[in-house]
């Protein structure tokens, strides 16, 4: 029911009413009066960070782990440009977080005061929609569209700039069921006349593929067991993007890998060459289909998305289908199943030999050392140490320990893998692991990182000795800016320029000055009692994983080449594949 209350009232009273339990933060003097409401209440669990852009990616792992959308709260000024980081990292990867900003009082806005920025001017670029709030009377309503806003359609982040005399000011507070919320609508099922021609086109394809994306997960549970369905009724191969691991178990027998710059060879040749593609919540990104007018050529291609403007942006398609991915897939179920689940099973069945061809390439395989730790190595003696266990979360930082984290590890589920794809922010993985602790206490939580990445972010550690979180960073360290590093050797011509530091810390030293456990690791022969020794303990961990410097993450795609231009590495392909060796040594496909 409606209500008196001060602005500041009006936003913990809208996030309660919204299901919000855990809000990252940082105060400052623009919001010391919703702190002070928050003080004063015992129904949301405020999580002091170390930085907003810490605040921002832990409400990222928070929302991506758990599906609702994380809540920031942060100050005027550099509180909000801080935290700018995590909210274009959201957009670019369609994750839900809410970020309320303090602002100064509104007779002030324009006149250079102390802390003031232009926050919606700054965030415009970087959110699905902002606010600025210049009425209390508005305030609740506003808050109540941002978390619709934020959830609905696609996903994303949005931000509400809240003055101070806003907060201190008092009005009618409206709850969600009475709020006005304004006229966005995204349409969530398909037309039936397009969810037709694609079953008819599943029927007839030779060589089909499903191509999955983070939007599948995003639509939630029941797009995935769909998306399931789908591949177990009509045979066809499944691939997905760094953002759709576990939308479908990487464990089941449709899988044929992820794909893109560091996605295997069969995956990425499937895509190349199959007949028709079927894009399912992923929109067409340069990791994904390299040069535009080489990417797979000859297909009919069908995209599923619920963005509009990501239909026909990159790639054109015969079969566009606008609405939300459960829907769809529920509707293309039903239609493929009345018109009587056929498909070319001749066609299909030699697809599927041909992709095995392509599987005896091994482009994982990597050459083992007996000395030193490789870090594919240490990724597959992680995943093997960890596998089974019954609630495991997997995050990353951005870099090559972030593919190979991609390649070797396995996610039957959604929502347990955390990572930044469109952005590729560096210092992503530690706060959003936290992000993910603070939301699944009783998990295991692992980051996996590089040294360079994982120092941008360090400080919150900080935050997790503070709330008793067992978080388990694992550091594989090459002492090297290693994506960096691999691109100026291949591409560069081993011009290394500024891709290592000469002064990087003790992690061991550094873990215990944190109040951590600290374990360091060099030989290949001690690395999996020291991974159980991570494993057993119960508090936050820092693992330096100490691996050869040099190695290069394949395959790889270099930007701007097609899908059957990989480099696979210093092995030798299957015998029957065309291969050319280019300057760098490593073999050209």
């Amino acid at each position: 029911m409606e209500q008196q209350l001060s602005g500041a009232e009006m936003v913990v009273q809208a996030l309660k009413d919204q299901g919000v339990d855990t809000v990252f933060g940082y105060p400052g003097g623009a919001v010391l009066p919703i702190y002070d409401e928050i003080f004063k209440e015992n129904q949301i669990r405020h999580i002091l960070v170390r930085h907003e852009q810490g605040a921002a990616h832990a409400a990222e792992g928070y929302a991506r782990s758990t599906g609702k959308p994380g809540v920031v709260l942060v100050t005027s000024g550099p509180g909000a440009t801080n935290a700018v980081t995590g909210m274009t990292d959201a957009l670019m990867d369609s994750i839900p977080i809410v970020v309320l900003t303090g602002q100064v009082p509104t007779f002030m806005v324009g006149n250079d005061a102390f802390q003031e920025a232009d926050t919606v001017g700054i965030t415009r670029p970087c959110t699905k929609h902002n606010w600025l709030v210049k009425e209390t009377e508005d305030l609740s309503d506003i808050i109540h569209q941002a978390f619709h806003v934020a959830r609905s359609g696609r996903p994303g982040p949005v931000l509400v700039d809240i003055p101070k005399d806003v907060q201190f000011a008092t009005a009618t507070y409206r709850p969600p069921e009475l709020a006005r919320m304004g006229h966005y609508d995204p349409q969530v099922k398909g037309d039936p006349d397009a969810i037709t021609e694609l079953a008819t086109a599943m029927e007839t394809a030779r060589r089909p593929i499903l191509y999955t994306g983070g939007g599948v997960i995003n639509s939630g549970q029941t797009a995935c067991r769909l998306l399931r369905k789908l591949a177990e009724s009509t045979g066809f191969p499944v691939t997905s993007t760094l953002m759709g691991l576990g939308a479908y178990p990487g464990s089941g027998r449709h899988w044929i890998g992820m794909l893109g710059m560091h996605g295997t060879y069969e995956a990425n040749l499937a895509m190349h060459d199959c007949d028709l593609m079927i894009c399912i919540g992923a929109r067409f990104d340069d990791r994904i289909t390299g040069r535009v007018d080489a990417f797979s050529p000859g297909s009919r291609k069908a995209h599923i998305d619920i963005d509009p403007s990501s239909i026909n942006k990159v790639i054109h398609v015969d079969i566009p289908i606008i609405g939300d991915v459960a829907h769809v897939l529920d509707d293309l179920l039903k239609v493929w199943t009345q018109r009587g689940r056929t498909t070319d099973s001749d066609g299909v069945r030699d697809w599927w030999h041909q992709i095995a061809e392509w599987r005896r390439t091994d482009c994982l395989a990597y050459t083992g050392s007996d000395t030193r730790i490789k870090p594919q190595f240490a990724i597959q003696r992680l995943e093997a140490l960890t596998r089974d266990h019954p609630d495991r979360y997997v995050c990353t930082e951005v870099g090559q320990h972030q593919m190979w984290a991609a390649q070797f590890m396995t996610f039957d589920e959604p929502n347990r893998w955390m990572t930044s794809g469109g952005l590729g922010t560096m210092g992503y993985g530690v706060p959003a692991s936290i992000g993910v602790q603070i939301a699944h206490p009783e998990s295991l939580v692992i980051n996996v990182a590089g040294e360079a990445s994982w120092l941008m972010t360090m400080q919150e550690m900080g935050t997790a000795v503070q709330y008793r979180l067992p978080v388990k960073q694992f550091v594989i360290n090459n002492e090297r800016l290693g994506m960096v590093r691999q691109w100026q050797e291949l591409l560069h011509g081993e011009r290394y320029s500024h891709s290592w530091s000469e002064a990087l810390p003790d992690f061991v030293k550094l873990a215990e000055a944190f109040g951590c456990k600290g374990i360091r690791c060099e030989r290949p022969g001690d690395l999996d009692a020291a991974i159980q020794e991570m494993l057993d303990y119960d508090g936050p961990v820092i693992f330096d994983c100490l691996v050869e410097k040099h190695e290069n993450c394949f395959p790889m795609i270099p930007s701007g080449r097609a899908h059957n231009e990989m480099l696979l590495g210093e092995r030798e392909p299957d015998t029957r594949i065309d291969e050319a060796i280019d300057e760098s040594g490593a073999v050209l496909v």
